[in-house]
């Protein structure tokens, strides 16, 4: 006669830690996988800005000037996405990039398509020029000074006599050889960071942009044009002297 045994089960103890180590296992999954698309976003959005860079540079190249600031606040207005048609007039305000016109992305790696004026923009470039190099005439008068601050007090905008520092405070441009036009970034935070928040404080005493490694508290990636790289590129496509 055979004996039947009994089907041995889990407890609701033996279950609970099963589920709480496979939770563990998932959590520690995910956090890496994060890290990785964060980094991935970075990445694309650095190439983007170095894409973006080129644009300008090849935008002189043909016109013999930097492009104007977009300044429109309605993501359905004809303009918008388009350069203004001149930027010698406006108020020194930082503004945005004409992605239309230069005919690169509308928004970063973690931005989307702005499409209602009553949205908040998110991930659209951020975008300022000395505006002296937003002319053809000027540009040229100004370009090829040699050891001549491209800004100083006695120019028509003073207050676009840009700067760029790192978190430490130190400089990342001579005196001489100011950015003459800058692109960024606000990343994952949707928000500026650093001196990038505050250039408006000073703006008519050298207004200053940072560039600098992420941190938990600055996540903006910025790039710039020089004087030096616009005179070569412009030199190489026969627009100068």
């Amino acid at each position: 006669m055979s004996m039947k045994h009994p089907c041995a089960g889990f407890s609701l103890t033996e279950l609970a830690i099963v589920l709480l180590i496979a939770a563990l296992l998932v959590g520690g999954m995910l956090m890496p996988i994060s890290a990785q698309m964060d980094l991935r976003n970075s990445g694309e959005t650095r190439r983007q800005l170095d894409e973006i860079r080129e644009a300008l540079l090849g935008f002189a190249a043909v016109n013999g000037r930097l492009p104007c600031p977009d300044t429109d606040t309605d993501p359905t207005a004809a303009g918008y996405g388009v350069e203004e048609a001149s930027c010698t007039a406006d108020a020194a305000d930082e503004s945005y990039l004409p992605w239309k016109t230069l005919g690169v992305s509308e928004f970063d790696s973690w931005g989307s398509p702005w499409r209602n004026p009553g949205l908040p923009r998110k991930g659209l470039w951020r975008y300022r020029i000395e505006r002296k190099y937003a002319d053809a005439a000027t540009l040229r008068q100004r370009i090829l000074l040699p050891g001549v601050s491209t800004c100083n007090s006695t120019d028509p905008f003073p207050d676009d006599c840009l700067r760029i520092k790192n978190a430490a405070g130190v400089a990342l441009n001579a005196d001489t050889e100011r950015p003459v036009a800058i692109v960024f970034s606000v990343g994952a935070s949707n928000q500026p960071d650093g001196e990038n928040t505050s250039f408006e404080a000073n703006k008519t005493g050298n207004p200053t942009y940072q560039a600098s490694e992420r941190t938990a508290n600055f996540d903006d990636i910025l790039v710039w044009v020089s004087r030096s790289t616009l005179a070569g590129r412009m030199l190489a496509a026969g627009r100068l002297p």
